[in-house]
């Protein structure tokens, strides 16, 4: 957080604020949370009359509907701003839940990338091998992974890493020092994609990261790259992608994301044997007790009229 990012204007009371959860399953654990807070639920449509000053959810026609009643804090409970209605986007204050997916994400890449170093699921044995006690095969210990978006999913992602002995490299959209010893920032998508074993892509979905895996950045890969993305679809110029993919200048796609989703049942990306494909699923663990929490952390701020973490605007990639 900055020292200007955006504050509630006094200390309330819990009993004087209502909560307008978009989130069924969230309803209890707010209230065990941060007892005496009024929380509504309005997964199924806003009630008649139904008016609350904080709304966590942000994606469905409820929570649009409730800014109309003088809602004053949208807490997201993810963190994607891609797609937003334009009055989630208008809200006086408006939060994402940084970091709540890092523990299953990160373990996803891992997985990922050490499937792609020891050739899974090619080396499955179905049959006897013609040679035992010998496959193609590498580690990620020594490897250079490369991360585009640095936000708290990219930082647990090189936490792991960097005890893997790989080495990491990050670009991130507001120039600075590391945030993680042991991780070299630099300054452009050329350095950062050409130094790169394994690339992951983990920046939002914005006009300045629209298909930035292009033509142009891609063909400055090293070839054999292994491409993964848990960010979004709208990342990749997914044509180029398939090209490069021929071309062996990327030998594996890892990914979770699509453009657009879900693919059209006959999209080349099902058949093609250099891509594995995840239905957006990389998040599936203890996300969305993790972005209640932090809800709820955040919800404690809010009574005592403290800065709010993770609000939009204030938070590079």
């Amino acid at each position: 957080m900055t020292d200007d990012a955006p504050r509630v204007p006094r200390p309330r009371e819990p009993t004087d604020v209502v909560v307008l959860c978009e989130v069924s399953p969230a309803v209890d654990r707010i209230r065990r949370r941060v007892p005496g807070v009024a929380v509504i639920d309005i997964s199924g449509g806003l009630p008649d009359g139904a008016r609350g000053e904080i709304v966590y959810g942000g994606r469905g026609p409820a929570s649009v509907a409730a800014m109309a009643g003088g809602v004053r804090w949208v807490q997201l409970v993810g963190t994607g701003i891609d797609g937003l209605a334009p009055e989630i986007r208008a809200a006086p204050v408006l939060t994402s839940a940084r970091g709540a997916g890092a523990v299953a994400i990160s373990e996803y890449v891992i997985a990922v990338m050490a499937a792609f170093a020891r050739g899974f699921p090619q080396n499955w044995l179905r049959q006897p091998p013609e040679h035992w006690g010998f496959q193609r095969a590498q580690t990620l210990a020594g490897a250079t992974l490369a991360l585009y978006g640095f936000g708290g999913i990219g930082q647990r992602i090189a936490r792991i890493a960097l005890a893997m002995e790989m080495e990491v490299v990050a670009l991130r959209r507001r120039p600075g020092p590391s945030t993680v010893q042991g991780v070299e920032m630099v300054a452009t998508l050329g350095e950062l994609v050409g130094s790169a074993d394994h690339l992951v892509l983990a920046a939002p979905a914005t006009e300045a990261t629209r298909q930035a895996m292009g033509t142009t950045t891609l063909a400055q890969a090293k070839p054999g790259l292994h491409l993964v993305n848990i960010a979004r679809g709208s990342l990749i110029d997914q044509e180029a992608l398939r090209r490069a993919l021929d071309d062996g200048t990327v030998a594996r796609a890892s990914l979770d994301v699509t453009d657009p989703e879900p693919l059209p049942a006959d999209h080349w990306m099902y058949g093609h044997p250099q891509v594995y494909l995840t239905p957006h699923s990389s998040w599936v663990g203890p996300t969305m007790e993790a972005s209640v929490d932090y809800f709820c952390d955040n919800l404690v701020r809010y009574l005592a009229g403290e800065p709010l973490e993770g609000v939009v605007g204030d938070q590079g990639y």
